[in-house]
């Protein structure tokens, strides 16, 4: 029988705007993005929405039609919380690209989501017109989006061109959505791999979004020494990770805004920078991925800067061993708090609670008003000390990928249930471990790497005749490594560094055959020609163990 959460909350059922700005209630003017190079850049709650009612009337006067999708290509900044309040609370749908991304990626991501619109960091601007280009989208409808104003450039206007007067602001009225809208309406595409397959666009609904940070702040809340979240003490966050991914978006944006917490936007990771910036504005929580836990515990310099405001860390994006996780407890005089999520479930739905400082390298319990089930490869459930894939249900859980309906059916089980790929093992208390993944997603510095995205472009090259990707694991961290079979007249010709080069020209950082390139005579394979992955994990595997220091390490 499946597990439910031991706890049970009220969930607003409304939009995302009415959520964060109820009516009725004063908004704080107290700064709450603010920038880390530069404090005095900053916006409060008020301000976020004079600027949403603004960029809402250039919305509609844009003629963007409801439920249509509105793509970003940009950095951190204090002014995304402006232009994702306002896309999503005025009916249509924000979607981030990841700005590593070369112009195929982002022309792919364009022409999924139907984006007619794109506020694009100037910085990015030749990606995103080389990108519209090949989608055949007009220049016009892209606005240069940065936190200072910018002067046009090869015709493309800055967004402030476009917004509402003060007076137009103040008469615009967002639609305040009923429990069935903010259920079932899309407010937010973020691409996920899923368990298979390309990148696809996962919907979340406004109701997802809500749920998730009510469940999260919830599970962060409980066993404190206070008992109201009014009492807590003052909390200052440092917003490193990417805004147009799901775990930002969660605390970075939302979770500051109803928790009212100062949060320091970073553009761009730098690990100097981003000590500094903990000494300078003395940050007390952050929330993090597994590579950043390795450098606290393994970089040098990190002793050069006093750190010690920091008391809590929550962890997820990807596995974290309790070795390294007490590692850094014990070193660094802090808790760090472990939890489990994907896109699909919008961001989390496993937290060790944020009072508890625990050493097993637990993810906790299911979060609240959320049920789960762990079932073996027959779909037959497993019981506890057993291993199993998680299956989960929920307000949080997505309404499934966006114009792929095939991808969706695939993706949930008969109950409703939704197939997530990661194994785990719970004991009797409902208390979970993350122990192996069944999908074939590859998880490099917290991004999603989707072997078939990379055999598919492998296969391009003219000198390939089949490939298949699959991850080795170095210090900690994943790195894709590919297994490539030549057509015969390129042997001896092509070699697997010219494999490597010819990827990395094509590709984001992360995608990156890092993991190195290895030639083999056939990939397995089913009758049915679908690749055999777990002999390409036992492959992979075996080859780790023989040769060890001689595979390629991380790159911190």
């Amino acid at each position: 029988m499946p597990q439910k959460s031991p706890f049970n909350i009220d969930i607003p059922s409304t939009d995302i705007l009415s959520y964060v700005f109820p009516a009725g209630r004063d908004t704080s003017d107290k700064p709450i993005y603010i920038d880390a190079d530069d404090a005095s850049n900053s916006l409060s709650l008020k301000q976020v929405l004079y600027w949403v009612k603004k960029l809402g009337v250039g919305l509609d006067r844009l003629g963007i039609e409801q439920n249509e999708a509105v793509i970003m290509f940009s950095t951190n900044h204090i002014f995304i919380p402006v232009l994702y309040y306002a896309v999503t609370g005025s009916g249509r749908v924000f979607t981030g690209c990841n700005v590593a991304y070369t112009v195929n990626e982002a022309a792919y991501q364009l022409e999924n989501t139907g984006a007619k619109t794109i506020f694009v960091e100037p910085l990015f601007l030749d990606t995103v017109l080389k990108a519209a280009d090949k989608v055949g989208l007009s220049w016009d409808r892209i606005f240069l989006f940065d936190d200072k104003p910018s002067e046009a450039r090869k015709g493309v206007q800055d967004w402030r061109m476009i917004v509402g007067s003060e007076q137009e602001a103040e008469r615009w009225r967002w639609h305040r959505m009923s429990p069935q809208e903010s259920r079932t309406r899309t407010a937010v595409l973020n691409y996920s791999s899923g368990t298979t397959g390309l990148p696809k666009g996962v919907m979340v609904s406004h109701q997802n979004i809500i749920a998730n940070v009510e469940q999260s702040l919830y599970m962060r809340d409980l066993e404190q020494s206070y008992s109201r979240r009014e009492e807590a003490p003052p909390e200052r966050w440092l917003g490193f990770l990417p805004l147009y991914a799901a775990y930002a978006q969660l605390w970075s944006i939302n979770g500051a805004a109803i928790n009212q917490t100062p949060c320091y936007y970073m553009r761009t990771f730098n690990y100097s920078l981003f000590l500094g910036h903990i000494q300078q504005h003395r940050i007390t929580h952050m929330q993090i991925a597994p590579p950043i836990i390795v450098m606290l515990a393994k970089r040098p310099e990190t002793d050069k800067y006093d750190i010690s405001s920091l008391v809590n860390l929550l962890c997820g994006a990807a596995p974290l061993s309790k070795e390294l996780q007490n590692e850094v407890s014990e070193k660094r005089n802090l808790k760090v708090v472990q939890t489990w999520g994907m896109t699909e479930v919008t961001c989390s739905c496993l937290h060790v609670p944020g009072g508890r400082d625990d050493r097993s390298g637990s993810v906790g319990f299911v979060d609240p008003n959320a049920e789960m089930k762990l079932v073996d490869d027959e779909g037959r459930e497993v019981g506890p000390g057993e291993r199993g894939e998680i299956c989960v249900k929920g307000p949080n859980i997505c309404l499934g990928y966006w114009r792929n309906e095939q991808a969706t059916r695939d993706t949930f089980d008969s109950q409703g249930f939704l197939k997530t790929g990661d194994i785990a093992v719970r004991d009797d208390s409902g208390w979970y471990w993350i122990v192996d993944r069944k999908k074939e997603l590859i998880k490099v510095k917290g991004h999603q790497v989707a072997p078939a995205e990379l055999e598919a472009l492998l296969l391009e090259n003219e000198h390939v005749a089949d490939a298949a990707v699959c991850a080795i694991q170095r210090e900690h961290e994943e790195l894709p490594r590919a297994y490539v079979v030549l057509k015969d007249l390129s042997k001896g010709k092509f070699s697997e560094n010219d494999v490597q080069e010819w990827t990395a020209a094509r590709v984001a950082k992360h995608k990156r055959l890092d993991g190195g390139v290895k030639f083999i005579d056939e990939v397995p394979k089913s009758p049915t020609g679908k690749i055999q992955r777990r002999q390409m994990r036992e492959l992979a595997r075996k080859e780790q163990e023989a040769l060890g220091d001689q595979l390629p390490k991380a790159k911190l």
